[in-house]
């Protein structure tokens, strides 16, 4: 199970959405995983990502990212934007062997196009199923486009509407707006690119 399923939004958006993340098996390969982590994070940066974060420290938007791939332990992430990407981070992730797990989320069919092209196959494959329950109390859809980019819900929805204010009122650009809210996701898998397009889209409405 991964806090990056629960992204929510059209096909159109979400295929400009790609989380990767990278940890070990407590018990099984954990033992001087450190450098491992650190070399996935170098890989990923090479490729131009939006964003990349250690759960040991924070993201890209709230520390330098020299210092995230330093203090890399745990889990990292990283998140671009286009799947031609996502292959070729595959493809070089699976030459470097680093020998630790590494899961992609997004549109299953994008995913799956990326895995195949890379030479490489599935293990396990997740599927988000909703929210359930009193689904009347969430904000609304286009709030949750964005705040569920972040899986702890770190991302408030007031702040996404303060954000959206101050887009209307010419007070920040979208992608100004963005930056915002990117380091409140501490892991690192907002992404700000398609953050700003979403801000965007509701301030014009």
């Amino acid at each position: 199970m991964t806090h990056s399923l629960h992204r929510r939004g059209t096909a159109e958006s979400l295929s400009g959405d790609y989380v990767m993340l990278t940890l070990p098996a407590i018990g099984i390969n954990d033992d001087g995983h450190d450098p491992k982590l650190q070399e996935f994070l170098r890989i990923a940066l090479r490729h131009d990502p939006v964003n990349i974060g250690a759960i040991s420290l924070g993201n890209m938007y709230s520390h330098k990212a020299e210092d995230v791939v330093n203090a890399a332990h745990g889990i990292v992430h990283a998140v671009f934007v286009n799947k031609e990407v996502v292959t070729e981070v595959l493809k070089e992730l699976e030459e470097a062997d680093l020998g630790m797990s590494v899961v992609v989320s997004g549109i299953f069919e994008n995913v799956d196009a990326c895995i195949e092209k890379a030479g490489l196959k599935h293990h396990t494959a997740n599927f988000s199923l909703g929210i359930w329950g009193r689904t009347e109390k969430l904000p609304s859809d286009n709030i949750l486009e964005v705040a569920t980019m972040c899986g702890h819900a770190m991302v408030s929805a007031n702040l996404i509407k303060t954000m959206v204010e101050e887009i209307k009122a010419g007070a920040k650009t979208p992608e100004e707006a963005a930056k915002v809210l990117a380091p409140q996701c501490a892991c690192g898998i907002f992404n700000p690119d398609r953050a700003a397009k979403l801000l965007a889209a509701m301030a014009n409405k």
